[in-house]
């Protein structure tokens, strides 16, 4: 098991860039700040993890729809994972690694 090995509630930054090129509907919550964001991104919503809270009545339609949620290297997706599936979300995942491993991936 390497830095970037997935738990079952993870995904790893092969598994989403296979699943997005075959067209498959992932819903992608960026959770790092604004300019974190302007500087790189892969798409997706960006709630930074410090407004997740009160927007998650926004992502209302995802609740039962896989969502990824990624940061920089994981810690912040983490705990986002967390709050969602406290607040009722069923399917989330955390990006192994975040943007740091998508980016050393290309």
């Amino acid at each position: 098991m390497n830095e970037f090995t997935a738990p079952s509630q993870d995904i790893t930054v092969e598994e989403l860039r296979h699943r997005l090129a075959d067209g498959q509907t992932i819903h992608i919550l960026d959770v790092r700040e604004p300019y974190e964001y302007e500087e790189f991104n892969i798409g997706g919503k960006l709630v930074p993890l410090g407004s997740l809270l009160p927007k998650l009545e926004d992502l209302e339609d995802w609740k039962s729809e896989e969502v990824v949620v990624h940061c920089k290297a994981g810690t912040r997706s983490a705990a986002a994972r967390a709050l969602m599936m406290q607040h009722g979300f069923t399917n989330v995942r955390n990006l192994v690694g975040g943007i740091h491993a998508w980016q050393l991936s290309a």
